[in-house]
């Protein structure tokens, strides 16, 4: 009989990882399953704003953290076309004494090196690599996965399992509840540069966007500042799926233009030798949730648009709901128990998710704008000043999971 406290995490990214830890906490036994056969540093920066990072700091993973991560001081906007200031909204102590917590800005590679030394050393956490899931059956005693190690087949047997298998998941395909992720009609490139070979006032600590025709670009240190994070976010209609798709210097400076874009916005991009870009999808129905003794989290369960810079917030917070609301349903033998978990979390993130993707896409429109719109939005948020327009994400900084 598979035990009743034996939960199968597909995916040892930052969702997997994140839930295998809290899961742990709640006195799970967790068993994650990567396919990839190493956990390399891969992917570029992301920000972690204070409703994520709280969650990472209640697992222990500040001191873990310390060495990697930069806490901006403000975002600072500013126009593409001209290059000049707009507004700086305020982050550093005075969000963290707002919010409870730190923003942070890291890399994605020394986020999940963290999650998974520290799920190495969790004695009741197995993290199991180079084991693609194929196929699951649920049954009275729980769930059967089947997976593949090489040509091998491996079965693993548990009381539920999470599919944390990013936006393209074999386990959402495979419950058939998800409507398929739609091209965003929008590219995203990604470089990561010394410090040295950036300008020296934009290597400050702080989160640098650029607003412009078509287009924006995003600018941060992460590496405890030794990197530059650059990510330009463009509209396109090259769709490939990936996340490594080799970009040409020539192609993205195509799309910030001479005429358009300031020449300061541009030397920036002409730095780095070597650009990645992905397409981004998205999906528009809300999460639907899973069946049975399966769930999903992360981008497995909703796609993020990274105009909040949220999917991995996002992530974060659907581990620690999956976790708290697991260990409500847990304690007795019945498969059901387990599963009334499962659909209280996703009851749970539903609305909370939902309102994410619909605030992201609305913040890909307002950097879209153009021409009077843009003029226009620009003078709005001068007016409103820094601090007023950090009072707007109150709703999502804020977040805490319920009991904490």
């Amino acid at each position: 009989m598979a035990s009743e406290r034996h939960v199968i995490v597909a995916g040892a990214g930052i969702a997997g990882l994140t839930a295998a830890l809290s899961l742990a906490r709640a006195g799970f036994r967790v068993t994650v399953l990567e396919q990839s056969p190493v956990l390399e540093e891969t992917g570029a920066g992301i920000q972690l704003s204070p409703n994520a990072s709280r969650i990472l700091i209640e697992l222990g993973l500040r001191d873990r953290l310390e060495p990697f991560i930069v806490q901006p001081d403000a975002i600072r906007v500013m126009s593409g076309g001209s290059g000049r200031e707009i507004v700086r909204i305020p982050l550093g102590a005075a969000a963290e004494r707002r919010y409870g917590a730190p923003f942070w800005t890291v890399h994605r590679g020394d986020l999940q090196a963290a999650l998974a030394d520290t799920a190495r050393s969790a004695l009741d956490v197995t993290v199991k690599l180079g084991i693609r899931v194929d196929d699951f059956a649920g049954h009275s005693n729980g769930i059967t996965v089947q997976a593949y190690r090489g040509r091998q087949i491996v079965d693993e047997r548990g009381a539920a399992l999470i599919g944390a298998d990013g936006i393209w998941s074999a386990v959402s395909a495979r419950l058939k509840v998800q409507r398929k992720p739609t091209f965003a009609h929008r590219t995203a490139w990604r470089a990561l540069v010394p410090a040295e070979n950036v300008p020296l006032h934009f290597r400050s600590d702080m989160v640098n966007l650029w607003l412009g025709h078509d287009a924006h670009l995003v600018l941060y240190p992460v590496k405890a500042g030794r990197l530059i994070n650059m990510v330009g976010i463009v509209h396109d209609e090259w769709n490939e799926t990936g996340w490594s798709a080799a970009g040409d210097r020539a192609e993205i400076l195509r799309h910030f233009a001479r005429f358009s874009w300031a020449d300061s916005v541009r030397e920036l991009l002409s730095i780095p030798d070597q650009w990645l870009k992905w397409a981004l999808y998205d999906r528009a129905a809300p999460f639907m949730g899973g069946a049975g003794p399966v769930s999903l989290i992360g981008d497995a369960a909703h796609p993020m648009l990274p105009f909040l810079a949220q999917g991995a917030g996002m992530a974060i917070e659907d581990a620690a709901v999956l976790a708290s609301c697991m260990k409500a349903h847990a304690g007795a033998p019945e498969a059901g128990r387990i599963q009334e978990g499962l659909r209280a979390y996703e009851k749970a993130r539903r609305a909370r998710t939902e309102r994410a993707q619909q605030a992201s896409r609305k913040q890909g429109k307002l950097y879209g704008q153009t021409g009077p719109e843009a003029a226009i939005r620009n003078l709005g948020m001068r007016l409103l000043g820094g601090e007023k327009l950090l009072r707007r994400y109150d709703w999502l900084y804020s977040w805490k999971a319920q009991g904490n």
